[in-house]
């Protein structure tokens, strides 16, 4: 996509939505610290402090992305097909979040130090191949893989709205 209305779940600190503006997108921001949402509306950014299923948008929305969120989020597929419901036509969904299929996962879930088993946080421990599963559930079609120059054995994919 190259114009249109980027939603961002669980935002941060803004910083993918200020770069989806400066290329000419529409930006619009979901997170459950109410700090960060009044820091974004202060900038003039539509914001909402509310689980994404929860909000009506006026417009379709172009490219939903969720950077290390997914795992956190008790009924994925729930939020999912919300998010589908919500998306225009050939709309695209970017995920990010760490892969536990990976052998370094592996590596460090046999050597008792993987970090990610003593994260109260993480609902869900997703493989490349149980993530392709899910969306494929919940009309998206995954189109592109990479792993994550951010963190350690995570996974970036990119997916299409297919249904």
């Amino acid at each position: 996509k190259s114009n249109g209305v980027w939603l961002d779940v669980g935002f941060g600190n803004g910083s993918l939505l200020l770069t989806a503006q400066e290329y000419g997108f529409e930006p619009i921001g979901v997170d459950l610290r109410k700090d960060g949402v009044l820091a974004l509306k202060s900038l003039g950014i539509e914001a909402y402090c509310d689980y994404v299923e929860n909000i009506e948008f006026e417009k379709s929305i172009s490219v939903v992305s969720m950077m290390d969120v997914l795992e956190h989020i008790p009924y994925t597929k729930e939020v999912l097909i919300s998010l589908h419901s919500k998306m225009e036509k050939n709309g695209y969904l970017l995920v990010s979040m760490p892969n536990s299929g990976s052998l370094f996962w592996k590596t460090l879930t046999t050597n008792k130090i993987n970090p990610y088993y003593n994260s109260i946080e993480h609902c869900h421990n997703f493989s490349r191949t149980r993530l392709f599963s899910l969306l494929d559930e919940c009309g998206f079609k995954a189109v592109k893989y990479g792993i994550s120059e951010r963190y350690r054995f995570c996974m970036e994919v990119i997916a299409k709205k297919i249904s």
